[in-house]
């Protein structure tokens, strides 16, 4: 009998593309990834995603028409994963879709979170079940519905050999935690800015929002008294658990901070890129080993994993600790949310908790997620 097939789609905070993978999930055993597809994020869907991360007038008939188009966009790609993989859509279980975050306020009078893409669209377009709208349960049961990828590291990365911490270098940056200890709890939150900060500023003054290699940034030398500044925003001293997004860490953010520092418009933009390179290498570093719990290995993943130059600083901040990437492990960097998206959707179907109270901060573990049915 064949392993059940999942598919996990995710679209994160850099808005670049989404996600889509594959997943064989057999019955007591790791998951595997079949195959995996990246569908560009069409520039003026990403304008339009962009500008609603930020309040606006209209937002509601906005959000509306931008939750079906993502939909739209979401469906293709699993369609196209699909025929990539030469699989077909009946022998696929369900559709788990993160959808894409256009806010996040965890600490508003009433806690909200919000992703679009329409899940109902996506079941219609593939005729597959699709399971979404993630985080608002764990939200509903007093936690910040973030981060929820740990529960995923801990079901796949986890061992009694070694304290290990993975790191998602995505738009936010978060660590995972995980302890040799059979008894002591996953820890796991969004240390603040991972990619975000680097693509915008580099797409203002290069028009593209990827740094290959970090070369633009290795071209730059840190300016101190700017990293200072950013990073004396009360976000990186607050104790998890905690969860960040655009919200709080943008480029309107970036710039009332040069516009605070005496001659801020007059630093070079390569060194505020490097400065920015070491805002995440050293918060990323500095959170592990406050809030951690004495790891070993670090093992990264995400888009940033691939920046040579963020990977050197993380390093050398992180000194006696081997550095690389999940692939070590056998689960390629670039795909570890998507399938985590995949593996939650099962848990979902089975009735099975997939959030995890000491990373979230809920009060009890709950079944995530919403499922729409595909009505074959």
């Amino acid at each position: 009998m064949a392993d059940p097939l999942y598919i996990g789609l995710m679209s994160g905070t850099s808005v670049d593309g989404i996600d889509a993978a594959l997943v064989a999930l057999p019955e007591g055993q790791r998951p595997r990834l079949v195959a995996a597809h990246g569908e560009p994020m069409p520039p003026a869907l990403r304008e339009r995603i962009l500008a609603m991360t930020q309040p606006g007038d209209d937002e509601i008939d906005r959000v509306g028409e931008l939750d079906v188009d993502i939909g739209r966009q979401f469906a293709r790609a699993a369609l196209n994963l699909l025929e990539k993989a030469g699989v077909d859509a009946r022998t696929v279980t369900a559709i788990g879709s993160h959808g894409q975050t256009v806010r996040h306020r965890p600490l508003a009078r009433s806690p909200f979170t919000l992703q679009i893409g329409d899940p109902n669209t996506i079941a219609e377009l593939t005729g597959i079940t699709t399971v979404a709208d993630f985080r608002r349960r764990d939200m509903a049961a007093g936690g910040q519905g973030a981060p929820l990828v740990p529960a995923f590291h801990d079901a796949v990365f986890r061992t009694t050999s070694e304290n290990r911490l993975v790191v998602n270098l995505g738009g936010m940056a978060n660590v995972t935690c995980l302890p040799a200890a059979a008894g002591e709890p996953v820890r796991g939150f969004d240390t603040g800015p991972g990619n975000v900060l680097l693509d915008a500023w580099h797409e203002r003054h290069h028009g593209t929002p990827i740094d290959r290699d970090g070369a633009w940034g290795r071209s730059g030398r840190v300016d101190d008294p700017l990293l200072d500044l950013l990073l004396a925003d009360p976000y990186f001293d607050e104790a998890p658990p905690k969860s960040t997004g655009r919200e709080r860490f943008s480029l309107a953010w970036l710039d009332e901070r040069l516009a605070d520092l005496p001659d801020g418009d007059l630093l070079a933009a390569c060194d505020v890129q490097a400065s920015l390179v070491e805002l995440t290498a050293r918060s990323v570093a500095e959170a592990a080993e406050r809030w951690g719990s004495g790891h070993g290995s670090v093992f990264l993943c995400g888009g940033g994993a691939h920046n040579a130059f963020l990977r050197e600083r993380l390093a050398a901040r992180l000194p006696g600790h081997r550095v690389t990437t999940t692939a070590e492990l056998g689960v390629d960097p670039d795909w570890v949310e998507a399938m985590a998206f995949a593996w939650l959707a099962h848990r979902a179907l089975a009735g099975l908790s997939g959030n995890l109270p000491a990373v979230t901060g809920a009060r009890r573990e709950v079944v995530l997620g919403g499922i729409y049915p595909a009505g074959r």
